[in-house]
Parts: structure tokens; C-alpha cells; sequence
């Protein structure tokens, strides 16, 4: 099993850069970039990418509706260059307030997009000549362009690609064509009840050459008699993510709630939330949910929830340290791993 940590995009990103580089040397296998609508991804990922020298460097995530899949393949062969080839790129439908609102794009046919933008980076990346008619034409029909192959030579012919998926159809296309499986409020214990049926048909529709599904997950970490307090701080994720991120009936945090068994508590933390009373909707967050998706408590107990990760398939642990010495947590947990 592999450690990973996501970048802390709301400060200054170049002081991220060296926190992270400070883990790397404490042991950390891999850094994230989020993007949302902050700060762009690759441009903080090049960066890292000139403050490392081990670790894995990955995008989480780019949306498959903002970039065309060829600028995407541009971005994972550049920040494979620049990196020595240890980029990962993290893909996504995101959501339609980030689609529509910020980026002003249609939120549609979001599967469709995805096993699309996949498709073509492979091929973009393998310096194919690209003729490809979908939902992106490539060339445009009509027009002056011709088929085009990739004018560098990208340094790995194949670049690891994750997709953030939560809901079973695109969970299923994930475990069929996906490097790799970026879910969010990963609850170990409940995971395969919520995501068992899809993971395993995707799986039976996938090239075994693409080797088997990667998974990464985890949350905030912390260890020692009174690190259980610390739990306390996802309340704010959960009801952004459960309350805040769509409207009723347009959230895939909500229904992972309900398939969570948290259905009575899901409806109210949304009602709250969208009420603006966010610190209510944060204290209806049940108690368990927090417990189930962080890592904090005395070590036996963290050693304990590290395997039941490991049990449900995460290959790479996410961790967001939490205290005055991360680097001391991440040296730790490395040397159970």
C-alpha cells in the first residue's frame, strides 16, 4: 500500500509545495492537486514537479468538460516530462455547478465524455495519428484541420489515469477502463456493499493488460490517546459534500449517504445546509459517519483502520495529517504499511 496527501489548495500554493516536499522526504509516495475553481492543477502540479524529486504527482481532479482531450493529453505528457514520469492524471465529470457555472459548459452525457477523454489520451499519448468522430471530433468535420499525432515524444507511452466516480454506472466504466479509482467519503466498511456489484462488472469487461484497479482513499489522520477528537474534523466536508454540492435530487454525496444507511440524517443535513444554517447541518452529521471515514485514535486503533482500508481494496492511503508534525505521522504510518 502506498501513502498519498492532497495538496492544501485554499493558501499559498508554493508553501504547499514545500510542506509537501518536506513529506516526501519523511516517506510520501504521492501528492494531489485539486482544481474545482481555484488555482489550476497543472500549473501547481509543473511546479511540484521542480520542488520533488520521488513522489508521484497527480491531479484530483481535471473535469473532462473545461479541456479537450487533447489538451489533456498535453498536460499528462508535459507533466510526465518535467517530472521524470511520475504523473498521474485524475479525471472527472465533476459537477454541473462547476460545469455550467464556471466553466459555462452543458453538463451532459458525463460517462459518455469520460470513457472518451480516456480513450484518446491513451491514444493521444501512444503518438497515434488521431481520426475520431463522438462527441469530440478530431479533426472538426468541415473544417481546415487534418489528423494530427502528438508532436512531442511523451516519456512514458502510457500515463496512470484515475477517474473520481461515485454513482454504480460510472463506478462500473471506472473498474473497466480506469488505471485507477479516486471515490469520495470512502467508508470501508459499507464500500462494498454500496459499490461490490459494480466494481465486479466492470472488472469482467476489463483488459487484463491495464493490470488490477487502483484505489485511493482514506482521510484525516491522527494518533495518540486523545486523537479521536480529531474526527470532529470532517463534520465540515461531510455537510458541504452531503448538504451543499447540488441541489435535492442533483447531489451524488446525498445518495452515497442514503446507500450509506444514513438516509433521515442525509435529507436533514441537505435541508440545513441549503437553509445556509451550515453549522446545524454539520452537528446532524452522525457520529459514526465521521469515525468511518478518518484515521484518529490511539495507534492500535489507526493500525486497525489502515487494514480495514487495505481489506477493501485501497491500494494507495490518503491521509491528511493533522497536528504540528505531519512529517512524524507520515513516517509512522509508512513504516506500517
Amino acid at each position: 500500500m502506498e501513502l498519498s496527501t492532497f495538496l492544501d489548495y485554499a493558501g499559498d500554493p508554493r508553501t504547499a509545495a514545500d510542506q509537501a516536499a518536506a513529506l516526501e522526504s519523511a516517506g510520501l509516495d504521492a501528492v494531489w492537486v485539486a482544481e474545482a475553481y481555484g488555482f489550476d492543477s497543472p500549473t501547481i502540479m509543473g511546479y511540484l514537479a521542480a520542488r520533488t524529486e520521488r513522489m508521484k504527482i497527480g491531479s484530483a481532479i481535471l473535469n473532462v468538460y473545461s479541456r479537450t482531450p487533447a489538451l489533456i493529453a498535453q498536460t499528462a505528457a508535459g507533466l510526465d516530462a518535467v517530472s521524470g514520469g511520475r504523473a498521474i492524471i485524475g479525471l472527472g465529470a465533476s459537477g454541473p455547478q462547476v460545469v455550467e457555472g464556471w466553466h459555462g459548459k452543458a453538463y451532459d452525457r458525463p460517462l459518455g465524455r469520460t470513457r472518451e477523454t480516456v480513450e484518446l489520451t491513451r491514444r493521444i499519448l501512444r503518438r497515434e495519428v488521431i481520426d475520431h468522430h463522438g462527441i469530440t471530433d478530431m479533426p472538426r468535420p468541415g473544417g481546415l484541420g487534418k489528423p494530427l499525432k502528438i508532436l512531442s515524444r511523451p516519456v512514458r507511452p502510457a500515463v496512470p489515469l484515475y477517474v473520481a466516480s461515485l454513482g454504480p454506472a460510472n463506478v462500473r466504466m471506472t473498474a473497466e477502463i480506469a488505471d485507477g479509482w479516486l471515490p469520495t467519503l470512502f467508508v470501508p466498511e459499507k464500500a462494498h456493499q454500496v459499490w461490490g456489484t459494480p466494481l465486479a462488472e466492470g472488472a469482467a469487461r476489463r483488459d487484463p493488460a491495464l493490470g488490477p484497479l487502483q484505489v485511493v482513499a482514506g482521510g484525516p489522520l491522527a494518533i495518540g490517546p486523545d486523537a479521536a477528537a480529531a474526527r470532529d474534523l470532517v463534520r465540515p466536508k461531510i455537510a458541504l459534500y452531503v448538504g451543499g454540492m447540488g441541489a435535492p435530487g442533483k447531489n451524488f454525496y446525498n445518495d452515497l449517504a442514503v446507500a450509506y444507511g444514513y438516509e433521515k440524517e442525509a435529507r436533514l443535513i441537505q435541508e440545513l445546509y441549503l437553509a445556509g444554517r451550515k453549522k446545524e447541518a454539520e452537528a446532524a452529521v452522525p457520529d459514526e459517519f465521521c469515525e468511518l471515514i478518518s484515521l484518529c485514535g490511539p495507534e492500535g486503533y489507526v493500525r486497525d483502520r489502515i487494514e480495514a482500508y487495505r481489506e477493501a481494496g485501497v491500494t494507495m492511503l490518503d491521509i491528511a495529517p493533522v497536528g504540528p508534525d505531519p512529517a512524524r505521522l507520515v513516517e509512522t504510518v509508512k513504516n506500517w504499511l
